[in-house]
């Protein structure tokens, strides 16, 4: 079987909340020539029915060769930036819809949750209310939050509360930390998302949020972002620098081998590679469907990897997902 991890939703209750009240969700579903659009980082994408409708995304799952997929809303509606009341109706939304999507299809589709972060209160009861309702594995969060990295001391009850009742994350960016010289050539995405799931890690590590919670499982898309081809200078510099020993923390090369990844590296060398870094174990499938950084062929650049083992590729395309999701 093929788990993919790293695949998109909009789910329909969100669609109809965007179009009845643009307003209080601050952003809006346009039309033009018959077809449906929204926001994606200021340029509009098409809403075709891959991103709601739970049918077609498995017919598309069916032409891919992907037995499960993990579902999770698109970044373009984290909703991060809304009023407290108003980003907790739009989790509540989205976390019901990806339920309505899963049981549809109970065999193809499971649901990550989506946190309101801007209250971290509000946060941990809809976890609790998602978890114990709607039995969701794993729980979709930025990289970093409107501006404020995930290992922010507000946000270490939310993370410690995902520990705690055995869910893992799924760390996928929205926007970068870091600004400059990615306003062209669409850098945001090409270098930004890599960028900010970058500094994600290396605040994790070096603040001691990962030491104080040993038993948190982070999933990072896109390869990993740099992190598993410079985890070499992480550890020199922990080595040789003082800033990086601030916290005490444990020695980043071990709080690396922590971290699972999906193999979404476009490249089948980059994925082999991180394999090798990492092991077939804490690796996954990923798409990023249905965004137009999804793989052109999916099924290639799974079977493209050189030198897998039959181990290694039951491992990427089954037992590690199934591993984190409590699968048997």
């Amino acid at each position: 079987m093929r788990y993919d991890l790293h695949s998109h939703v909009i789910p329909p209750t969100i669609i109809a909340a965007m179009e009845k009240n643009p307003k209080r969700f601050e952003t809006s579903i346009t039309e033009k020539d018959g077809k449906r659009y929204f926001d994606v980082h200021g340029r509009p994408a098409e809403l075709n029915a891959q991103f709601y409708d739970a049918d077609v995304k498995v017919e598309w799952m069916n032409q891919n060769k992907l037995d499960v997929s993990v579902i999770s809303v698109g970044p373009p509606i984290y909703f991060y930036w809304l009023s407290p009341d108003a980003g907790l109706e739009a989790a509540k939304l989205a976390n019901d819809g990806i339920a309505q999507m899963v049981a549809k299809h109970p065999s193809r589709l499971r649901g990550m949750a989506h946190l309101p972060m801007q209250d971290p209160d509000a946060a941990i009861a809809e976890l609790e209310r998602v978890v114990k309702e709607h039995k969701f594995k794993a729980v979709e969060l930025a990289t970093s939050i409107e501006g404020m990295p995930l290992a922010d001391k507000k946000f270490r009850k939310v993370l410690k509360t995902i520990e705690q009742l055995g869910c893992f994350i799924f760390a996928h960016p929205y926007q970068c930390l870091a600004k400059g010289g990615m306003e062209e050539y669409y850098l945001s995405n090409f270098v930004g998302f890599p960028l900010d799931t970058t500094l994600m890690v290396a605040h994790l590590m070096f603040s001691g949020a990962m030491d104080e919670m040993p038993n948190l499982k982070i999933v990072l898309p896109h390869g990993g972002g740099f992190i598993p081809y410079q985890i070499g200078r992480f550890r020199h510099g922990h080595q040789v620098r003082k800033e990086p020993k601030v916290n005490n923390v444990t020695p980043p090369r071990e709080l690396f081998k922590r971290f699972y990844f999906d193999c979404l590296t476009h490249d089948p060398k980059a994925a082999k590679y991180l394999i090798d870094q990492v092991g077939a174990d804490r690796v996954v499938i990923g798409t990023d469907h249905p965004f137009d950084m999804t793989p052109l062929d999916v099924p290639a650049s799974v079977d493209g990897i050189p030198g897998l083992t039959a181990e290694e590729k039951s491992w990427l395309c089954e037992r590690t997902a199934k591993l984190l999701l409590g699968e048997k």
